[in-house]
């Protein structure tokens, strides 16, 4: 007996030195993480005390919440040119606002930020928007047919198509008193239109009611990455996937998985039908689907599965989502200024009269609905800002300098918002951009700028144009006074309140 609690005692005192040791290890790490922590904090407090901010906290950063875009109007009034944002007490990242400024970064070859973006890959994988280098290269240049005006042109009848569908749903609602949430049915229309244009999707998303789960996740994803580039403790993979929002973005990640799972092999069943694969291999430009299905890169292999779904699940959200945005403000902008959006009426009517049909040569004929549209894309970039990651030391026009490695975020709503280039800018005036207007190259940039900018910029504007022309045609649009949107900084502009408007029929 005494032998058993003599060898039990020795085991218990080789428990405790382990668990000593341990101790001691965790407290050397932790130790090591605070001299790490401050030696950086130093350093970057050193190479960027040109560039001012308001005061922050040593490690939370700037605390915003909702109030980021709030902030930043604040700070283009107070800071010429760039301002210091902190993301959290070891994260920086240099706002700028002035075209002279942007002009340079976006003149320049350095990859999206790492630090941000990485955040989004478990959604959209690894396809153009966060590629650098050779191989962003090599899938612009191989996506780039897929916006060839021969390829846009019959999307003006899809476009409108869907359109349609969604303000049929509309008239049926017409007559309740209350006002509608614009952006879901929106963003519905929006999706329809890309699986039909993009991925020759048969049938109708917006008549489908399991397809609001794929906008649901994309809302969810959204929200959940957009904080976690925000918070601190989130940064560690570890952490966060233990945590609730780790969890939930997972499970929003299944759900938008599946649906663009289920597009590329509905696309590749119908590949196989007969005649169906000659009849493509004739054409003279694919749809974006069908170039990702035939692509061949420059070492004669076809794309992998993971970049193949990269790149869909990449345009499912950005072809969708962005749209929705700018769509949404427009009518929101157009239902505060009942002025413009009659003269935008008048316009449209004239046109294509009371009819719907529009076409491809309708679209450059509208310039003063245009001329709307660009001001409310000024005011409510559907895109907020976008980021790099320094890999060269940079100098501005104004003598100022950044080091490699530093994070510079191109404040596309900040740029919209300088009172320096746009005069009263909290104004929705139209005339800026009338033909004869003069501004800066770089002053308006709501599709980005550079090698990098929106590869479907034109596509998109030519969706906004129908949905606005089509609408406008059917609905007078009118503002609901007691929900007055909050514009609200994500991945792309949201209202924190949504979109509400009433809806008016026009008689014919």
């Amino acid at each position: 007996m005494s032998f058993s609690v003599l060898g039990l005692t020795r085991n218990l005192h080789g428990i405790s030195g382990i668990l000593q040791l341990v101790f001691l290890l965790i407290l050397l790490l932790l130790l090591f993480k605070v001299v790490q922590f401050y030696l950086c904090r130093q350093w970057l407090l050193k190479v960027l005390q040109e560039f001012p901010s308001t005061p922050s906290h040593w490690l939370f950063g700037h605390r915003m919440k909702d109030q980021e875009l709030q902030y930043v109007l604040m700070w283009v009034k107070k800071f010429p040119s760039a301002c210091l944002q902190w993301l959290s007490g070891s994260q920086p990242r240099v706002l700028v606002y002035d075209p002279d400024y942007l002009k340079v970064i976006l003149g320049r070859s350095d990859p999206k930020a790492s630090g941000i973006y990485r955040f989004i890959a478990p959604w959209i994988g690894y396809g153009l928007l966060l590629l650098n280098g050779k191989k962003w290269y090599q899938h612009r240049r191989m996506l780039t047919p897929a916006f060839h005006y021969d390829i846009l042109k019959p999307y003006v009848r899809i476009m409108a198509d869907s359109v349609n569908v969604m303000l049929d749903k509309w008239e049926q609602l017409d007559g309740q008193d209350s006002s509608l949430e614009i952006f879901q049915h929106i963003s519905l229309m929006t999706l329809d239109t890309i699986m039909k244009c993009a991925f020759s999707h048969q049938g109708s998303v917006q008549l489908d009611k399991n397809s609001r789960s794929y906008t649901k996740a994309t809302e969810d994803l959204n929200n959940l990455t957009f904080y976690r580039m925000r918070n601190a403790f989130y940064q560690s993979n570890t952490i966060y996937n233990l945590s609730p929002d780790g969890r939930l973005l997972h499970h929003a990640c299944q759900l938008a998985h599946e649906h663009t799972e289920r597009v590329i092999k509905q696309r590749k069943a119908q590949l196989q039908e007969e005649g169906e694969l000659e009849k493509i291999k004739k054409k003279r430009h694919l749809d974006f689907l069908d170039i990702l299905l035939f692509a061949r890169l420059e070492n004669g292999s076809s794309l992998s599965d993971e970049d193949l779904r990269a790149e869909v699940d990449t345009f499912m959200f950005e072809g969708h989502d962005t749209t929705a945005s700018g769509i949404s403000w427009i009518f929101y902008a157009l239902a505060t200024h009942s002025e413009h959006q009659q003269k935008c009426r008048e316009e449209v009517q004239s046109l294509l009269g009371d009819g719907a049909s529009i076409t491809w040569d309708h679209l450059n004929h509208m310039p003063y609905t245009t001329m709307c549209i660009k001001e409310a894309l000024r005011l409510y970039p559907p895109v907020p800002s976008v980021s790099r990651e320094l890999n060269t030391p940079v100098t501005f026009p104004d003598g100022r300098s950044l080091p490699k490695g530093i994070m510079v975020t191109v404040s596309i709503y900040g740029l919209h918002h300088n009172p320096r280039f746009w005069p009263n800018p909290q104004e929705f005036d139209p005339c800026r951009f009338a033909l004869d207007s003069d501004r800066h190259s770089h002053a308006f940039l709501p599709f980005s700028g550079g090698a990098r900018n929106c590869i479907g910029k034109q596509f998109a504007m030519n969706e906004l144009k129908v949905a606005v022309a089509l609408t406008l045609l059917r609905f007078e649009l009118l503002p609901d006074p007691t929900r007055i949107p909050v514009p609200m900084a994500r991945l792309v502009l949201k209202s924190k309140n949504g979109i509400h408007l009433h809806l008016k029929k026009i008689s014919k």
